[in-house]
């Protein structure tokens, strides 16, 4: 049975906000599981002495996933530099499971620190849960120790990658290539007639120019290399799930943090969270799509600094569009949302008559609650990825925030538009806009 959504479990974080303290010092907490054996503690403690950090809390109780056999702990912590949480990190996640950072929440009228330019990225991109083989119970891979291995080579990959580097090459296993290739041959038989116009113009390019074929599973580094000729987007490794601030900032510079492990060989057509075939056939033939990266980068560029409960609501807004939305095409309704174009049973499902259809208003798809375990029972339809864009805009100008943002692409980075002289930046950048184009109008005429 394939997966009703690739990337429904923990998508939002589980409430774990990633820790990016700007400058100078912080407060931050630490969660991790241990296992109920003897010296566990003590080994676990000795990180925070060795890199200096202060406790001032801690706490612990009965693991909720695994009672009796482990326990989860909560550590507080004061003054503490970045450079300190990489370290302690790293040397927490070779002993306990589940290492989650959280960040200290601002207060109301405090600023919520966001990258500002494309390298910033580097600050959070590890705050992830599920690092390496640190898999749930009832993972299909849990009990295998070869692919549990495996997983770990993969995340140790992304964990010690920094924006600018190429993305290292893998060489699948032949394992691998056959659950890749069992996905592939059968997705690729509903897409022509359940999928997007817009996926079914890219597919053959990704075909033609990275290799996207039954018998091989395509790099992320050349994917990447050819998004940034097609739409400006960029992929970038990702050890696991990141919290829904984390995950939607990277979209406001069109940096998509993608898995590179794949799914268990004994269930194909199955996933209990992202993984390669969900983020190569799912998302990127339409982060190729001009107008639909700029539509993605809407969402990420609305999420920069704004408030918990608005980020909650982009996470929804995220998930009802580029994980599961439709669009009216030629009088049909196609999926263009990657959880859909990745599951072979969903992606059936969503063009019945059994589940419902509403139309596509922001206001209301930002409220819409969703089971995360079983088949959508909600759809929104929009109209074009172009008027979904201008309705999102209009929904992205009600949230609270000081100051308004434009996305720099010659420098990566986002301008501020708070003062006098930012404001006439843009004016005379939009003034030189205005002049080439009137100047083109004049050549055509």
């Amino acid at each position: 049975m394939d997966s009703p959504s690739p990337k429904r479990q923990k998508f939002e974080g589980s409430g774990a906000e990633g820790y990016v303290p700007e400058n100078g010092n912080d407060e931050m907490s630490l969660v991790f599981s241990l296992l109920d054996k003897k010296g566990a503690l003590v080994e676990a403690l000795q990180p925070f002495k060795d890199v200096g950090v202060t406790m001032n809390h801690i706490e612990s109780r009965p693991s909720r996933t695994n009672p009796g056999k482990e326990y989860d702990f909560f550590v507080n912590c004061k003054d503490c530099t970045q450079d300190q949480v990489d370290q302690l990190v790293r040397s927490l996640r070779p002993i306990a499971k589940s290492v989650t950072v959280k960040r200290r929440q601002p207060a109301e009228d405090e600023e919520v620190w966001f990258p500002r330019t494309i390298k910033d990225l580097d600050k959070f991109a590890n705050r992830i849960e599920g690092y390496g083989d640190k898999l749930d119970a009832d993972h299909p891979g849990f009990k295998d120790p070869v692919y549990r291995k495996r997983r770990k080579e993969f995340a140790d990959i992304a964990f010690n990658y920094k924006h600018g580097q190429p993305i290292p090459i893998v060489e699948y296993t032949p394992e691998e290539i056959e659950t890749w290739s069992t996905m592939f041959k059968e997705l690729t038989k509903l897409h022509a007639t359940h999928a997007c116009k817009e996926y079914n113009h890219n597919f053959p390019l990704l075909v033609e120019n990275c290799g996207f074929r039954e018998d091989n599973i395509p790099q992320l580094e050349v994917i990447s290399n050819y998004l940034k000729q097609c739409s400006g987007f960029q992929l970038r490794p990702v050890a696991g799930l990141l919290s829904s601030r984390d995950f939607l900032a990277g979209l406001a510079f069109r940096v998509f943090h993608s898995t590179q492990y794949i799914r268990h060989s004994s269930k194909p057509m199955y996933t209990p969270e992202p993984d390669v075939c969900h983020e190569l056939m799912g998302h990127v033939p339409l982060l190729a799509d001009p107008t639909f990266a700029s539509f993605s980068q809407e969402i990420g560029l609305a999420s920069l600094g704004a408030p918990d409960d608005y980020v909650k609501k982009l996470a929804t807004f995220y998930w009802f569009t580029i994980e599961f939305g439709m669009c009216q095409q030629n009088g049909e309704r196609r999926a263009y949302g990657a959880g859909l174009l990745s599951s072979f049973g969903e992606l059936q499902y969503c063009v019945s008559d059994k589940p419902t259809v509403k139309p596509f208003e922001p206001e209301k798809i930002v409220v819409q609650e969703y089971p995360i375990t079983e088949m959508q029972p909600v759809y929104f339809l929009a109209d074009s990825f172009e008027s979904a864009q201008e309705k999102l805009k209009a929904f992205a100008a009600t949230i609270p925030k000081p100051f308004s943002l434009r996305y720099d692409p010659y420098t990566q980075s986002v301008e501020i538009l708070d003062n006098k002289a930012a404001l006439t930046k843009v004016a005379r950048d939009i003034q030189t806009d205005a002049d080439l184009l009137q100047k083109a109008i004049e050549k055509m005429s």
